[in-house]
């Protein structure tokens, strides 16, 4: 690992998988909760035998096969690329990354692969209960692919259960289950999913609000309206609550992060959380600046959300980059001279090693063990360095709380308004069902660049900066692959448009009454 990787190969790296990984996230979150919504409908139909829930589930599953066989695809490269752009990364901490990621390959993708056949042809061919079961199969192993990839994910933010090997420069599990149940992994899994069962809900919802504003199929849209809106509801408030956790644990965890996404500069006691605000552009670090052009704050919120203690003080950037003694925390210089001790204590290591020095290995390896959680502050030479985007993230993250506070209201007025049968008088609402669903997708995105620009510049929190986990590449080729994925996965996406209109348009009929009319013609 070599801290004179060229930076433009390693922003064009960051680049290819942001790329990849964003496209591979307009797909995965309307499986996960498509699936469930389909699971449900198809319980409604089990139960009560009518016809109409028949022909409303196969259309809705119609879509989720077509969405979840092109996010399969963008996903397969996006594992591939640890390997390709992320060698040292892959190399460093593979044992424990690659675990996770294994469990998903061989439980939950196997078992919704398995299903997903039964559960798309097989109607008419297996028992009705045998069908409904490999829905809900299809669904459960569906949101377990997610557990066990944003267990991965979640180590990376939060770094636990693993110990560190000087004789391979490797970190190797040491519990499984500190890893699998993280207390930052299993907010982050319930969060993420929560969100693409509100993109799921919004879904269903637009697409049925477009039916009754051109009133074509208006029984089978209505039923489809209520249960979206119905899952809607329910998921939006598990977001709230899995959202409060997931914050709470970045305060604990990443305050740096925390810092970024609130615009905190220096730290307060009764902290409050910016509702809306206008970050100033000419605001630095150090300076006299005022942070914000403009905001509105609510008053000991942050406090609260972050300790749950609403007279709790709460790091800004300054504070975490120099110290602050009166609060006990240590400033980024100490801890940069920490990590310089434990790469130079794991070379020594090496060294002793070669000669068969076993006293001097024992001392090194001491040193190491002892600052090994500052190891990837030893590749820093200045505080300043540790500073993520602030703007970005700050936006972002407003962003999404804005958006998901909004896709809330608009599921409780559409709940009440379809259960009182008046939602038809209301066109403005269905059109604002309609005009939602992209921005669902918006919010979601919003998310993903708090949670991985907010941490940088770390690959691994603390242990891994970005610049030495990335391969030793050309720009040039790297350049190359990342046009080359611009253009098969925006090509993928316009195709998967492309045969979900064709659908939609198309409508709930069912197979009987599509091969009549083929017959006619």
């Amino acid at each position: 690992m070599d801290m004179l990787n060229d930076l433009s190969s390693v922003n064009w790296a960051r680049a290819q998988f942001a790329l990849t990984a964003l496209y591979h996230f307009l797909f995965v979150p309307l499986t996960l909760g498509l699936s469930f919504i389909v699971a449900i409908m198809e319980s409604i139909y089990v139960k009560t035998g009518n016809p109409q829930w028949r022909k409303i589930t196969r259309f809705w599953l119609t879509l989720f096969g077509i969405n979840f066989a092109i996010g399969v695809a963008t996903g397969i490269i996006m594992e591939f690329e640890f390997g390709t752009n992320w060698a040292n990364y892959s190399w460093f901490v593979g044992d424990i990354f690659g675990a996770p990621l294994a469990i998903e390959g061989i439980m939950a993708f196997f078992l919704e692969a398995t299903f997903f056949a039964v559960m798309f042809f097989g109607w008419d061919k297996v028992s009705k209960k045998f069908h409904l079961l490999s829905t809900w199969l299809v669904a459960i192993g569906s949101n377990l692919s997610a557990f066990w990839i944003l267990v991965a994910n979640g180590w990376m933010q939060y770094p636990i259960g693993t110990i560190f090997n000087p004789n391979s420069a490797r970190n190797e599990m040491s519990s499984f289950w500190e890893v699998a149940l993280s207390p930052v992994a299993v907010p982050k899994f319930l969060h993420t999913v929560a969100s693409g069962y509100v993109i799921s809900a919004l879904f269903v919802m637009g697409i049925s609000a477009l039916y009754l504003l051109k009133n074509r199929f208006r029984i089978e849209a209505k039923k489809s309206l209520i249960v979206g809106a119905s899952f809607g509801f329910i998921t939006s408030m598990f977001l709230f609550f899995s959202g409060d956790e997931s914050a709470y644990q970045v305060t604990q965890h990443q305050p740096m992060k925390l810092a970024a996404m609130e615009g905190i500069y220096k730290g307060e006691n009764r902290a409050g959380i910016t509702a809306f605000g206008i970050l100033n552009p000419q605001k630095q670090i150090g300076d006299d600046k005022d942070t914000f052009l403009f905001n509105i704050t609510i008053p000991y919120a942050l406090s609260i959300l972050g300790n749950r203690n609403p007279n709790s003080f709460v790091p800004g950037v300054e504070d975490l980059l120099y110290g602050n003694l009166d609060k006990g925390i240590t400033g980024i210089d100490s801890r940069i001279q920490s990590g310089k001790l434990a790469l130079n204590a794991l070379k020594d290591y090496k060294e002793a090693k070669a000669h068969n020095d076993t006293e001097r290995m024992n001392i090194a390896q001491g040193i190491l063990e002892s600052n090994m959680p500052n190891f990837g502050y030893g590749y820093f030479d200045k505080p300043e360095e540790i500073i993520p985007p602030i703007g970005l993230t700050f936006y972002s993250f407003h962003i999404m709380v804005a958006l998901g506070s909004a896709f809330f209201v608009l599921f409780i007025v559409v709940l009440y308004l379809s259960m009182a049968n008046n939602i038809e008088k209301f066109r403005k609402i269905l059109w604002l069902c309609v005009i939602a669903i992209p921005f669902g997708y918006v919010a979601a995105e919003a998310g993903w660049i708090v949670a991985e620009v907010g941490r940088q510049p770390w690959a691994i929190q603390d242990l891994l900066p970005v610049g030495i986990a990335s391969t030793k590449l050309s720009s040039l080729n790297i350049q190359i692959s990342f046009f080359i994925f611009a253009v098969l996965f925006t090509t993928l996406l316009c195709a998967e448009i492309g045969i979900m209109v064709r659908s939609i348009k198309k409508g709930f009929e069912d197979e009987h009454h599509i091969a009549a009319l083929k017959g006619g013609k």
